[in-house]
């Protein structure tokens, strides 16, 4: 059965689909509204020998220079109740759903999503580095990821299990790297409000709303918090969060802790303990510091900015002298979080 092909354009410009503005060429790219579109491509990209790269928000991402082959984008939105009970809802969420946008919506049929209000990107994209903030991770609420394995063209879903999901991370960094196009999502989401409080500025809001707290206010206490301490991408080109939070031994905080009794530590379940990758970046002098047409946030330490005018080498560049500089200082190694496309 022939289905039918999208526009695809050659030597496409993608400097405006990632966040940090990089420059760089798709040799071709195309977005689909359906699954047998998506086959179409899939089927054209084999015809002509292209590799396939798929693309969400651009918020996650580094393009390190024009990109080989062709680029898909998922234009499929839609939002689709499964089933409930008596404590959940299941809904099936496509992944070309921009992420803040679903946020907002999912409290029209459950809770546990708030505290990830307005983070960039698109819903597809968010099982891939469990995203998360303020006390919560995106795995929390994800019962089930669906998409189509390259390397086989077979459809699987994979169970929440099935994706190990771990701290910015899951098995779509590891096995299926580069081999999966994530299609829709599945949230179980809980019927009744119970917000994750955690973290401390939430806490201190919470205490003095009373207990006037909705998902709505809280929504918008999220994205107030999100706003003061990190910079608009669609004004100040970023990736949001550049490092991830480094974790190490309790023995290893414990000596750092003796050296810089302010270091923030947070105890994980497995053990180990999680640092401030944006406190040891300020204290390493990298906060507001450029280095040609990149810098660490003169807010947040912990998100690299440019000027609209940086190339990968400048942001490279930046990222190995902020993790030389932290690991001279304190001996704890940062992993980056966007991947180069």
């Amino acid at each position: 059965m022939n289905h039918p092909v999208p526009e695809v354009q050659q030597n496409y410009d993608l400097s405006a689909l990632n966040t940090l503005r990089l420059p760089a060429k798709a040799e071709a790219f195309a977005r689909f509204s359906s699954a047998s579109e998506l086959l179409s491509l899939l089927t054209l990209a084999q015809r002509h020998n292209w590799p396939v790269r798929v693309l969400g928000g651009g918020s996650n991402v580094l393009l390190a220079a024009d990109v080989h082959g062709l680029v898909l984008q998922s234009a499929m939105t839609s939002v689709r109740l499964l089933r409930e009970d008596v404590t959940h809802r299941w809904l099936a969420v496509d992944a070309g759903m921009n992420w803040h946008q679903w946020v907002q919506g999912s409290t029209e049929f459950g809770h546990g999503l708030e505290n990830l209000a307005l983070i960039p990107g698109s819903v597809g994209a968010s099982p891939i580095q469990n995203i998360g903030a303020y006390g919560v991770e995106v795995a929390d609420c994800i019962d089930s990821v669906s998409g189509i394995q390259l390397s086989s063209r077979q459809w699987r879903t994979l169970s929440a299990a099935e994706c190990r999901f771990a701290y910015r991370d899951s098995i779509f960094k590891h096995e299926l790297a580069g081999d999966f196009i994530v299609t829709r999502v599945v949230f179980r989401l809980g019927k009744i409000f119970q917000p994750d409080l955690s973290y401390g500025p939430l806490a201190s809001w919470a205490t003095a709303q009373g207990d006037a707290i909705c998902p709505q206010a809280l929504i918008e206490q999220v994205c107030a918090i999100r706003k003061s301490k990190l910079p608009d991408p669609s004004q100040i080109p970023n990736a949001g969060s550049f490092f991830k939070n480094p974790l190490v031994s309790v023995y290893q905080a414990q000596q750092l802790r003796e050296q810089y009794p302010a270091l923030p530590v947070y105890q994980q379940a497995d053990g180990r303990i999680k640092l401030a990758a944006g406190w040891l970046i300020e204290q390493a002098g990298w906060k507001g510091r450029w280095l040609g047409p990149v810098r660490m946030h003169d807010q947040q330490a912990l998100v690299l900015t440019t000027n609209g005018a940086a190339a990968y080498a400048d942001i490279e560049q930046l990222r190995n002298a902020v993790v030389d500089s932290v690991n001279e200082q304190f001996g704890v190694q940062l992993e980056p979080e966007p991947q180069p496309f």
